[in-house]
């Protein structure tokens, strides 16, 4: 008997059918005689729905009564997802984030798990119960609700699987494992058995939608082996053939996979992005601090960061942000960093896109990079910005030439071969 965590995203619960489908394959993995914690998500397009009516009333909406709405989704499910469970036979038991307990800090509407108290989950599994713990969701320490931002049922998923010691953690989606890139810009795209945390971090990190970042970070801390998988197949497919399908995500190297791992397991891309440059600030000790100390302050995430080779006690200093906070950031250093620092002015792109390969296999290949970029000289597409790891490397280039860059990396890295 095996302890599973399955998380079910929005399209998988986005109507009574699906949620009945849901309680299915649950119930096989209970049958079975498996211990199982179940995190949904809201259903499909919900959260939007009441983000909307949230930016009705407000237009900027104030963060602590937006997490207050948004929370709302995931409460719905859990109650229809028991109570389907309750009718075809199971104990089911349903959970807010906040019954829990699954304690966060409270930068609303972003929020990070800080931890998540047990005791009621490990009780009811004692007792016979699949229980349903609701996504995305949870309480600081002065008793607010929380939310850790779009996408955030994942990172509740493999926290509660971490938290729980789980032997699995499943996240079900509309597709059905990780591929090499997305099958929608690259039909010869081609779907991974295993991947290691390290390769998914660094996929989740430069655009990939199948995982939200935090939660391959939660499992890759935790050590938790976690399995994308979908949930449009048969619900009463053997728990046998399920439990090998998808894609796995571990840290151990797949046995039957050939000696040498392919030097590249995907390409990666990111279309929401925009580049900020802030021209000519003294080229001095601590100017980075005093441009980018601000945007941490808002709690903007940036990227890509260039500096320039200083030329007359000055220099430039490029970086990339979310596009949907490019408006923030631009008013910050506008308001609070020029006048500080007296730059000349703070310009920018919101028609950026990044685009990444990722590989275990770089470290020991060379010419990756150079490849790379003859690739893309090939087929004139420039590159505005360049950002490298051990496993990665990622370029800025004009979003025109986005799917472009993916289609012919795809190509020049053979990743359509098995």
């Amino acid at each position: 008997m095996a302890f599973i965590v399955q998380k079910f995203g929005g399209t998988s619960v986005s109507s009574v059918e699906r949620i009945r489908n849901v309680a299915r394959r649950v119930a096989k993995w209970k049958a079975a005689g498996h211990d199982v914690v179940v995190v949904p998500s809201a259903m499909s397009g919900e959260t939007n729905r009441l983000i909307a009516l949230a930016r009705e009333l407000q237009a900027h909406p104030d963060p602590r009564e937006l997490d207050v709405v948004a929370s709302t989704g995931e409460q719905v499910t859990i109650g229809l997802l028991s109570m389907a469970l309750m009718e075809i036979g199971v104990k089911a038991r349903s959970y807010t984030g906040w019954q829990v307990q699954v304690l966060t800090d409270s930068a609303f509407t972003k929020s990070r798990i800080i931890e998540i108290q047990d005791s009621k989950i490990r009780a009811d599994l004692k007792s016979g119960y699949v229980v349903v713990v609701a996504g995305f969701q949870g309480i600081d320490a002065r008793g607010n609700v929380t939310t850790l931002g779009r996408g955030g049922s994942d990172t509740s998923a493999v926290a509660l699987a971490a938290a729980l010691k789980a032997d699995e953690c499943h996240i079900y989606t509309d597709v059905d494992g990780v591929y090499t890139t997305d099958p929608r810009v690259v039909p010869e795209a081609r779907r991974l058995r295993t991947i290691t945390f390290e390769e998914m971090l660094e996929m989740a990190g430069a655009g990939s939608k199948v995982l939200q970042i935090r939660s391959v970070e939660f499992a890759g801390k935790y050590r938790v082996p976690t399995r994308v998988l979908s949930s449009l197949t048969d619900p009463d497919i053997p728990v046998e053939e399920e439990g090998r399908s998808g894609t796995l995500i571990t840290f151990e190297e797949d046995p039957h996979m050939a000696m040498e791992k392919a030097v590249i397991s995907g390409v990666a891309f990111n279309r929401d992005e925009a580049k900020i440059t802030v021209h000519d600030v003294p080229d001095r000790p601590g100017i980075a601090y005093a441009i980018l100390g601000p945007i941490a302050d808002a709690n903007i995430d940036v990227d890509v960061i260039v500096q320039n080779v200083g030329h007359d006690g000055l220099t430039d200093m490029t970086f990339t942000v979310h596009r949907n906070d490019y408006p923030k950031a631009v008013k910050i250093l506008n308001e609070q960093v020029k006048p500080h620092i007296k730059c000349r002015q703070v310009s920018g792109d919101e028609r950026i896109a990044k685009v990444s390969i990722v590989g275990m296999g770089m470290r020991s290949h060379a010419g990756i990079a150079a490849q790379m970029f003859r690739t893309l000289a090939e087929e004139g597409i420039n590159i505005q910005m360049i950002s490298t790891s051990e496993i990665k490397i990622t370029v800025v280039v004009d979003e025109k030439y986005m799917e472009l860059a993916v289609r012919v990396l795809h190509r020049a890295f053979e990743l359509e071969q098995a």
